[in-house]
């Protein structure tokens, strides 16, 4: 690859350097579908990625194609007797988002705070922290089909929402791009309080709820500006019962949390953490000291170090507890996804 080619290093969060042939600004929906329509003129239609604010994916190498940065703003709120609705570009930013709606006294979204990325990746990963899921809010989401390049909605059951899956993350590739997504939130709601320090909160408010969410995640999860990382590199598994007692018969403190009334969620952090990982380091790739769940890069860090880290966690866990870890992250290399 030649010197010419644009730096996508300071466009993921987990800082690694990489480079992609151009980078293109979006700003609004006219111009995605004119850039899309470009590229299809061109024969170059399957050769782009797109990108909102790259904290969850991490290029482990080049990218030899286009990205496409998702930059559509702009926050409508409407109401009625019993509903806030939301209607918001996918560029935002997800935090300030949740700032703008806790400083009108819009409650819902305050246990989604500091959740890093754009509001157009909410949907796409179904978006949870301390017992919410963005799927209760989701009215419906607007993408441009680019096969038609026409402008089309899903509504919320369309969506297909799962843990930290959709419809979105289900497709093939540039099958869909989310332009805006429209959310409704209740006026009158009961505030989410059972997770961890929430549980102590005195007189709960929504703001109450958001300032000590902030702390908790300060506190537990490291400043991607300060060290790279993506968050959340595993998704938690979830077991059957079965399965669960036959590994409490092994690991009497092995945490769960139900699911439904044959399935267990089980922290992955929990997992790796017992299997020694935490702080172990490859190159400059190092399991997070405080958090086991956070991979990060101490600087400078490699791609291949990073991939070589992640699968030595998935293959012990698996050999281990039987349990098969699926990465939360996307991982991007030179033929564009990777898998583990």
């Amino acid at each position: 690859m030649n010197k010419k080619l644009d730096s996508l290093k300071s466009l993921h969060t987990f800082s690694l350097h990489a480079r992609c042939r151009r980078i293109i600004n979006i700003e609004s929906s006219r111009e995605l579908i004119s850039t899309i329509r470009a590229l299809i003129n061109e024969g170059d239609d399957t050769k782009y990625l797109m990108l909102g604010e790259g904290s969850n994916t991490v290029f482990i190498d080049d990218y030899p194609q286009l990205v496409l940065l998702n930059r559509i703003k702009g926050i409508l709120v409407n109401e009625n007797k019993s509903e806030y609705l939301l209607t918001v570009g996918a560029g935002e930013n997800w935090h300030r988002l949740v700032e703008f709606c806790i400083q009108r006294n819009i409650g819902g979204f305050e246990n989604l705070a500091l959740i890093p990325g754009t509001v157009g990746a909410s949907p796409i990963q179904n978006i949870g922290a301390y017992g919410v899921e963005i799927e209760r809010f989701i009215d419906k989401v607007e993408f441009l089909d680019t096969e038609s390049l026409t402008l089309c909605s899903f509504n919320k059951e369309q969506c297909n929402f799962g843990y930290r899956d959709s419809i979105f993350k289900q497709q093939a590739h540039n099958q869909r791009i989310i332009t805006r997504v429209f959310y409704r939130l209740p006026k009158v709601y009961k505030l989410e309080t059972s997770y961890g320090s929430l549980l102590h909160l005195v007189l709960p408010s929504a703001e109450k709820v958001f300032n000590e969410v902030i702390a908790i995640r300060k506190s537990k999860l490291p400043d991607p500006a300060k060290l790279g990382n993506a968050g959340s590199f595993f998704k938690n598994p979830v077991i059957d019962n079965n399965h669960l007692n036959r590994l409490l018969n092994i690991h009497n403190d092995m945490p769960s949390f139900r699911v439904n009334e044959h399935q267990v969620k089980i922290p992955a952090a929990w997992l790796i953490d017992k299997l020694g990982f935490r702080g172990k380091k490859i190159g400059n790739i190092a399991c997070h000291e405080n958090q086991a769940l956070v991979l990060v890069n101490m600087g400078e860090g490699e791609g291949k170090d990073l991939l070589t880290l992640a699968r030595q966690i998935r293959d012990s866990v698996y050999k281990t507890f039987d349990i098969e870890l699926d990465n939360e992250v996307r991982l991007i290399g030179k033929h564009g996804l990777v898998t583990l």
